[in-house]
């Protein structure tokens, strides 16, 4: 994870503030991986205190036992009044080892907006040597107030390759990471469930079957038997990487025992699973989203197949 994180753009922004002695008061690291943010902000804190990745302040901060690198919430919990009132009281204090002190805040979002409104007044003029690092993984329920006073740093979705290698790291291997890799929205955590969960194994049988059907009828009752399925936008993502496969296999002229799609029918697969996933995002009826993409790609392939008759 920490390779991952060290490539970056917001780390290198981050690390390169503290170089030049301008790190800003107050940092909004946006990013989407829920498992894996709280991690990701004790691995910028280490930067931003100014620590080496190996040293003692490094590991005291991992385990969250650094006296001048406090975090919130509990893990578990929201950040409450509470915390907010502790956070505001303790930070008029001075640090006791060195010269800087930081506030890493983790789910964000999740603050209601009384909480967050508790916070204004320290994040725009905190005591000198006093640093916040919030961590969201959404921007929206953040109130602009809180984004007008401090600077945004945004980790954006990996790649398939670096997913891949990182998982590769963390110990796990075999063909199934490759698939997690180019189905989890570039999201590590999300990966991470896909490897380590059986679901992911209906998914991949899911997303073959929906590939398979070339027959209005055939998609209409494939459509409804996955409508209710949990993980939409991962089956869609499965959908695409066949759909891709086969295009690329077609296009290179390599013969498929599964090829029952032209080449046509498979360029507006791809482009109807984009607009699917785009379709997902406003919350449409998934069967008929499912079925929708299937009635283009089987009229397409059957419009060829007239022609080349």
């Amino acid at each position: 994870m920490q390779t991952l994180l060290s490539q970056t753009t917001a780390y290198k922004i981050l690390t390169g503030d503290v170089r030049s002695e301008r790190a800003s008061h107050a940092y909004l690291l946006y990013f989407a991986d829920a498992a894996n943010l709280r991690r990701a902000l004790k691995f910028f804190a280490v930067a931003l205190y100014g620590a080496g990745k190996s040293s003692r302040e490094a590991g005291l901060i991992e385990s969250e036992s650094f006296s001048d690198v406090k975090i919130f919430p509990a893990e578990g919990r929201k950040l409450s009044v509470a915390d907010a009132d502790e956070i505001a009281s303790d930070c008029a204090l001075k640090p006791i080892e060195g010269s800087r002190k930081i506030y890493v805040v983790s789910s964000f979002e999740e603050a209601s907006a009384v909480v967050q409104n508790k916070l204004l007044k320290v994040l725009e003029e905190p005591p000198a040597g006093v640093h916040f690092l919030l961590g969201a993984t959404s921007l929206s329920p953040v109130l602009q107030t809180v984004i007008s006073r401090v600077r945004l740093l945004e980790i954006q979705p990996f790649s398939p390759e670096q997913i891949t290698s990182a998982l590769g790291r963390a110990g796990y291997d075999g063909e199934r990471i490759k698939l997690a890799a180019q189905s989890c929205g570039g999201v590590l955590g999300q990966a991470q469930a896909m490897v380590e969960g059986a679901w992911f194994d209906e998914i991949l049988s899911a997303a073959e079957e929906i590939c398979r059907a070339d027959t209005l009828s055939e998609a209409g009752d494939i459509c409804l038997k996955y409508g209710d399925i949990s993980h939409k936008e991962e089956l869609l993502r499965q959908v695409q990487r066949i759909y891709f496969d086969r295009l690329s296999a077609c296009v290179k002229g390599v013969e498929r025992s599964d090829g029952i799609f032209c080449l046509s029918a498979l360029c507006c697969a791809c482009s109807a699973v984009d607009e699917a996933l785009s379709d997902l995002k406003f919350n449409a009826n998934f069967s008929n989203l499912l079925y929708d993409f299937a009635l283009k790609v089987i009229t397409e392939n059957n419009r060829w197949k007239k022609l080349s008759a």
